[in-house]
């Protein structure tokens, strides 16, 4: 099956037209919007040695605070799969975290889990290299296209969520975005297919597509309003995020 729109790798560039391309994104990217919010409000409390599991090329990395923590990145061998390409990581198999028992005093996981097969191992593996009474902060989809095909192999419920991860002693979970952002970047995404179509016969319709893009900007606004003031039903976010504790 190929693979029509693929999603945008997520990477951070320190320059300043790499920083307003980041955080411009976030503008009609909804998904990575939410994630951001949610790292961006627990990150910067992180002290010690964290992981960052299945980390791509790190675009979070600058939310900890270089001075109190140690980072250290793992990520698939293949990860050129997912278009990523970073150096300063550590490889390994997509199943052992190549690190000791109770080692790491913080855990960065963010829309990953989808894309493993063994999820069950893979939230073993991280409790058994926290340390006792160490966090984590753990991102995935729930209304997303299916992506990087073939290897998007599942949505988590949060009655799944519980069972997976009730080793640790605590575990919060909460929705980010409700259905109207949903909604919204459904439009989104089917605005931005249309106007780069990958058949290029399908480029006569452009003319359309630009004069309906007032309502697609109108769309995106009511979903930032709904963003910021958690409007609409919460059992059909765009994805979840879980709070972890050793």
């Amino acid at each position: 099956m190929a693979e029509q729109f693929k999603p945008i790798s997520n990477t951070r560039d320190t320059t300043f037209i790499g920083k307003i391309k980041f955080y411009g994104r976030m503008l009609l990217d909804l998904q990575i919007l939410t994630i951001f919010k949610d790292l961006r409000n627990e990150l910067p409390k992180y002290s010690g040695k964290v992981l960052d599991v299945g980390c791509g090329q790190s675009p979070y990395r600058f939310l900890l605070n270089e001075e109190r923590t140690s980072y250290f990145g793992i990520d698939i061998v293949d990860a050129d799969k997912f278009d990523y390409s970073n150096k300063d990581i550590t490889p390994f198999n997509g199943e052992d975290i190549p690190f000791e028992n109770e080692f790491f005093d913080g855990v960065i996981c963010t829309e990953v889990l989808e894309h493993v097969p063994k999820y069950q191992k893979m939230a073993d593996e991280i409790h058994r290299v926290m340390k006792s009474d160490a966090t984590g902060i753990i991102t995935i989809p729930w209304s997303a296209r299916y992506h990087y095909i073939p290897w998007d192999y599942f949505r988590y419920t949060p009655s799944s969520l519980k069972s997976i991860f009730s080793k640790f002693s605590e575990v919060e979970i909460k929705h980010r975005g409700t259905d109207i952002a949903v909604i919204a970047n459904k439009v989104i995404v089917l605005f931005f297919r249309n106007l780069v179509p990958a058949e290029k016969w399908k480029l006569i319709f452009l003319p359309i597509w630009i004069v309906l893009l007032p309502i697609c900007g109108l769309i995106t606004f009511i979903a930032h309003i709904a963003i910021i003031f958690d409007l609409g039903s919460q059992e059909d976010p765009l994805g979840y995020t879980i709070y972890i504790k050793k």
